[in-house]
């Protein structure tokens, strides 16, 4: 009974931490999503499905040549949640997000993508020299940032000495979708009820039996 209760109380919270921001959002979405994704999108308009898995891959490789950076794609303040006064102040978010997403000794290397430009964290010298140096997004629409942030994440890899290779996708990476989330909470929180409701039943005909024995 009680190592059924266990198991399904731990996929609970495997849910409640692979959902961070379905499960408790602390006011930044970006930094719910980044403790456990290279990616986080706007919420709306949707990244296209094609360029989300083109700087899904793109990380993912960074990952790989052991540069393991982290992306925010910034698109309107509602994506900032209780700090929306740091839209169009990349720099500033930037910092401020890498305080959200930062323990002990593990520093992040981070990059976030407005419309008027980018601010990075913990990238080097010469990553940082070479994200002064880029283009602004093409535009405010979401597509526009993801399409810099495709661009951005070769450049400062080979900036900062790790060189990634053209890359044409990986599924995963980015940010779950919170209706995703919150079916998946909604089942862990049903196979938690039926367990309960399991190791009450057995405990109720256990203490009939003994009773029933004893008599």
């Amino acid at each position: 009974m009680a190592s059924r209760f266990a198991s399904a109380l731990a996929v609970l919270l495997l849910a409640a931490a692979l959902f961070p921001a379905a499960a408790a959002a602390d006011g930044d979405p970006a930094s719910d999503v980044l403790l456990g994704e290279n990616v986080f999108y706007p919420y709306a308009p949707a990244v296209s499905a094609g360029l989300q898995k083109k700087l899904n891959g793109e990380t993912a490789a960074a990952s790989r040549a052991h540069f393991p950076i982290k992306v925010a794609l910034i698109g309107t303040p509602v994506d900032l949640g209780a700090v929306p006064v740091l839209f169009g102040k990349p720099r500033q978010y930037a910092a401020f997000l890498d305080q959200e997403i930062s323990f002990l000794n593990v520093k992040p290397l981070l990059l976030v993508v407005m419309p008027n430009g980018y601010g990075v964290q913990h990238l080097g010298p010469s990553a940082t020299g070479a994200a002064a140096k880029l283009e602004k997004p093409a535009g405010a629409n979401t597509d526009d940032l993801a399409r810099a942030a495709i661009v951005a994440v070769p450049r400062l890899a080979a900036a900062a000495g790790h060189p990634i290779a053209g890359v044409s996708g990986a599924p995963g990476g980015g940010g779950r979708s919170p209706a995703l989330a919150a079916a998946v909470l909604a089942a862990a929180a049903i196979i938690v009820a039926a367990a309960v409701r399991r190791s009450r039943g057995t405990g109720s005909r256990y203490r009939r039996g003994r009773s029933g024995r004893s008599g």
